[in-house]
């Protein structure tokens, strides 16, 4: 989503993010999926699969809220790892019938479209991390010493043997 060039920069929460919002849709979905797996896969499976749907959005969500982007980057990649673990976890409910395939086609390109805006947000965040202008820098003080003022400043404090 790209902003208007005339309108202000705002600050951007997580759930601002096309990434979060899209991620957040697939979790809800996945956790429809456990509500329909049968009884005995209460405790396995259907666990499994809320766990990883949250676990999309939470790192997102955490990895948001750091304040270095290589940070950011290490929690995109364990959402990303979720959502591979949701994808997989559909195929489990194909292999063992546990929803109708048409179902199943229907929320795999959604996990996918997710993928692709996982990768794509990583790809802003390493580009970020190359950039200069978003490095932190000390920048040069006005009142800085000439070498001459600190040889003076110094040179009274240590005996030249001392140095």
């Amino acid at each position: 989503m790209k902003r208007p060039e005339n309108e202000k920069k705002r600050y951007q929460t997580f759930e601002d993010l096309e990434v979060y919002q899209v991620a957040r849709e697939f979790r809800r979905a996945m956790y429809r999926v456990a509500k329909q797996l049968p009884d005995e896969e209460k405790f396995g499976l259907c666990s499994q699969t809320r766990r990883a749907a949250v676990s999309l959005t939470n790192n997102i969500a955490e990895g948001h809220g750091r304040f270095h982007f290589l940070e950011q980057i290490k929690f995109m990649l364990q959402a990303r790892g979720s959502l591979e673990e949701l994808l997989d976890d559909l195929n489990i409910c194909t292999d063992e019938n546990y929803l109708p395939a048409e179902e199943i086609e229907k929320l795999k390109p959604e996990g996918w479209r997710v993928h692709k805006l996982i990768k794509g947000y990583i790809r802003f965040l390493r580009r970020r991390t190359t950039e200069s202008a978003f490095r932190v820098q000390e920048s040069p003080s006005d009142n800085e010493l000439t070498e001459d003022e600190v040889n003076d400043l110094f040179s009274a404090r240590f005996s030249p043997s001392s140095l």
